[in-house]
């Protein structure tokens, strides 16, 4: 049970106490998406140095006051100093809160379970609703998602980043099943997630039957691939699915990689080196580093290198784009944050109890993501879009 929920277990026997727990949730969470978007935005954190002589800043903000079935709630919107920006997060005039079955799927989402969400219903209003009932609501959700799976797909992404997390889910015995997820970018800087789908386990026939799917749907070109080193993958995407396209191992599992089978005594060390490869102003630079990094640590790790060099060719591909992008193009960094959100939420639930519950609770956080950086440019892609597309035909 996560904090949200005890607190208001604490609170189940005061309706009072209740409508000002949710009540002053909901302000918090308001206000944090708010202050999110406007990081966004701007491309950099509050007071980070990033962001000195960046050419706009925060402004302040002005209040609104929204009401909600719990009260009052006041509400800080952000504004920049250049006046550019516009929040995505609350309705133009909005002064009404959503109705309760939009809760329940708000709720089911941020992983509260049926049997919480139900209980919290029932003190709340005086009537009982039971796990199933909760449960049948958050179903509405359903023929949007299966909409969401069969969508036609824009027809090129300048990069698409490949990954696979773990969730808890029963089919008959509990285990962790694979979820693959595709998050891509478009050529003008907008993202997406694409597509995911459910299986046992991670193969690569699951992600070729994904990506012959992805391309059935539309998305006919992409410039750039990125995954970590699941067998297989490169001849799945570069022959099979798009023989056009490029490909990047995420150079953030390599290191994890490296890190696993080198001494603890050397790992700062052997880090530090092979960090500086990606750090170069230019490939040339990069490829002297990498051969540096072989000749250093050959003798004591040659089993180490030698992987390293049999895809050398895969790890320095980002070099070939404009600098303004290659801190988001050598590694799959983008795509675990989305999976460190799903995991995050997921976890107050101990297993989902079908392959429909878990596709429901991912679909919600994928279209989530999808309404929520549908004007949000990744840092870098905004002042390189003419330059990317030139790579389509």
């Amino acid at each position: 049970m996560n904090d949200f929920t005890k607190n208001i277990a604490q609170a189940l026997f005061n309706q009072d106490k209740i409508n000002d727990l949710l009540r002053q949730e909901i302000e918090r969470a308001v206000n944090d998406l708010l202050e999110a978007e406007l990081t966004a935005f701007l491309g950099y954190d509050p007071y980070a140095r990033s962001g000195w002589n960046f050419g706009n800043s925060r402004n302040g903000a002005y209040y609104r006051k929204i009401d909600t079935q719990f009260g009052e709630i006041e509400i800080q919107v952000p504004r920049d100093r250049n006046g550019k920006f516009h929040q995505h997060t609350l309705s133009d005039y909005k002064q009404h809160s959503d109705v309760l079955e939009d809760m329940v799927i708000k709720l089911y989402s941020k992983g509260v379970t049926t049997i919480e969400i139900a209980d919290l219903i029932e003190k709340m209003y005086g009537s009982h609703y039971s796990a199933g009932q909760v449960s049948n609501i958050s179903k509405q959700m359903v023929p949007k998602i299966e909409a969401y799976h069969k969508r036609s797909l824009s027809d090129k992404f300048f990069c698409v980043y490949l990954d696979a997390t773990y969730l808890p889910l029963r089919r008959q015995t509990f285990e962790r099943e694979a979820v693959y997820i595709a998050i891509g970018i478009k050529p003008n800087g907008r993202k997406e997630v694409i597509d995911y789908c459910i299986a046992p386990n991670e193969n690569i026939e699951v992600w070729t039957e994904m990506l012959q799917n992805m391309k059935s749907r539309g998305l006919k070109q992409v410039e750039l691939f990125l995954s970590d080193g699941v067998f297989g993958m490169k001849q799945a995407l570069l022959v099979e699915a798009y023989p056009k396209a490029h490909f990047q191992r995420c150079l953030v599992h390599v290191m994890r990689n490296i890190c696993a089978k080198v001494r603890v005594d050397d790992r700062e060390a052997v880090m530090n080196a092979f960090k500086q490869i990606h750090q170069q102003t230019n490939k040339a630079d990069a490829v002297k580093i990498l051969h540096d990094f072989y000749a250093k640590w050959g003798k004591l790790y040659s089993h180490v290198v030698r992987n390293l060099k049999a895809i050398e060719a895969d790890m320095l591909v980002f070099y070939n784009y404009p600098k303004q992008i290659r801190a988001s193009i050598y590694s799959t960094n983008m795509i675990e944050s989305f999976n460190n959100v799903i995991k995050r939420k997921a976890k107050p639930k101990a297993e989902f109890p079908t392959e429909q519950s878990l596709d429901t609770f991912i679909g919600i956080q994928a279209m989530s993501y999808n309404d929520r950086y549908f004007n949000r440019i990744p840092k870098g892609f905004g002042q390189v879009q003419d330059t990317l597309e030139s790579y389509f035909e």
